[in-house]
């Protein structure tokens, strides 16, 4: 089983940037920008059905504590890309190697409300099973969610909330055990349009 559709189908589109003329200056930091991330959105075959890589997030962290979210953080404005930065955190936080990683495309950039990051999601393929290592200071466990799960009716559904006095529609997927919602939901709900597109 092969993620070639998915790949000629991210290449044919052109992800969506944010408009960041339109977001508040309350998510700016003092040079007037938004602090950039990346995350890695990880895919692979499990039992002959695709699966999507998760962590669900420590509780003591001081952000997005407890929280279910695709392997990635801050890119290093210094001295990497968003793609270097997706592929550093996979590995830093569940020891997923760079070389292990078959980039399949981007998909659109998010603004993560609550802390103000502009975030780059990028999408690869990975080896299954594969001996995942997740970081105790920030990983809680790992995850293998079937995309099927993900796109059974009324698993998604989205409310319109207010931050920052902006008006935002927020996303929620809601497994057996779970919720999923955020930046974290709106980037598998552009996953999941692409892929029944396919």
């Amino acid at each position: 089983m092969s993620f070639a559709p998915l790949r000629a189908a991210l290449a044919a589109r052109r992800p969506t940037l944010l408009d960041l003329d339109r977001i508040s200056p309350e998510y700016r930091n003092s040079d007037g920008a938004l602090r950039e991330a990346a995350v890695l959105v990880a895919l692979f075959h499990k039992d002959g059905e695709p699966h999507v890589l998760l962590t669900r997030r420590c509780a003591d962290l001081r952000h997005h504590a407890g929280q279910i979210s695709f392997p990635g953080g801050r890119i290093d404005p210094d001295d990497e890309d968003s793609l270097a930065a997706a592929l550093r955190e996979a590995q830093e936080e569940v020891g997923l190697a760079a070389r292990h990683v078959d980039v399949l495309g981007r998909l659109s950039e998010q603004l993560v409300v609550v802390t103000g990051f502009r975030l780059t999601p990028w999408v690869g393929s990975v080896p299954y099973p594969y001996p995942y290592r997740a970081h105790p200071g920030e990983v809680d466990e790992i995850l293998e969610v079937p995309l099927a799960e993900l796109a059974r009716p009324g698993a998604h559904r989205t409310e319109t909330r207010e931050a920052y006095g902006m008006l935002h529609e927020v996303h929620f997927f809601t497994l057996s055990r779970d919720a999923i919602w955020g930046a974290t939901a709106r980037v598998l709900h552009e996953l999941l349009g692409v892929w029944k597109g396919l």
